[in-house]
């Protein structure tokens, strides 16, 4: 069972984070004209398939789409997220 997450939103370093069992978990992005490029997100190997990247990726996303912004998925993982998710579709940058 996936537990629900603290992720915060780490402006200084453009990314949103989230400690679990003392890992740093990360889905950093890039801002520019209104665009958030999301460039990777990066969750430990002892960490994976527990849904973290998925919740890292959905609070970037919710930040987005209460900002205005738009969403340019340069990871895979964001591109297959938004894939799998169709109501984020509308984030999609053209």
């Amino acid at each position: 069972m996936t537990t629900a997450l603290n992720v915060t939103h780490n402006t200084a370093a453009s990314r949103f984070e989230a400690v679990v069992d003392g890992h740093l978990c990360v889905a950093d992005y890039r801002l520019a004209g209104g665009v958030m490029q999301m460039t990777h997100t990066g969750v430990p190997p002892p960490l994976e398939g527990r849904g973290i990247a998925a919740q890292l990726v959905a609070a970037a996303l919710s930040h987005a789409r209460e900002h205005g912004l738009k969403v340019r998925p340069s990871c895979s993982y964001v591109a297959v997220y938004m894939r799998r998710h169709p109501e984020t579709l509308g984030l999609l940058a053209g």
